[in-house]
């Protein structure tokens, strides 16, 4: 008996990651998605902007599930944005986020190997 995976095989249970080694360019890309949800307090903010009823949060909204001050948040909000990962919207004083789910699904692809 073979052990031997065939290629409609492999690319359905390994990750892209483990298929072929990521180019330098495709790399430089995903790094700073990847760094930017490498933060605990990054990484739940994400989590429940994505998870929150109507898909966006408002920075009012995020404040109480952190012992943080409400710059700190913004400072974080800010580094999910500009990674990508975060569309914003300003609405009078407040600011609204919404995930970015291109981002999210590119991400999920590339560690799942749900390849798009």
């Amino acid at each position: 008996m073979s052990w031997e995976l065939t290629p409609v095989q492999a690319a359905a249970c390994c990750s892209p990651l483990a298929r072929e080694p990521l180019s330098e360019t495709a790399a430089e890309g995903i790094a700073p998605l990847l760094k930017a949800l490498a933060d605990p307090v990054r990484l739940r903010l994400m989590s429940i902007v994505a998870s929150h009823q109507g898909g966006e949060a408002c920075v009012c909204d995020l404040n109480d599930a952190f012992e943080l001050s409400q710059p700190t948040i913004s400072h974080h909000l800010k580094i999910l944005h500009e990674a990508g990962l975060l569309d914003r919207e300003k609405r009078g004083v407040w600011v609204y986020y919404r995930a970015r789910n291109e981002a999210l699904q590119n991400l999920a692809a590339l560690i799942g190997g749900q390849a798009r």
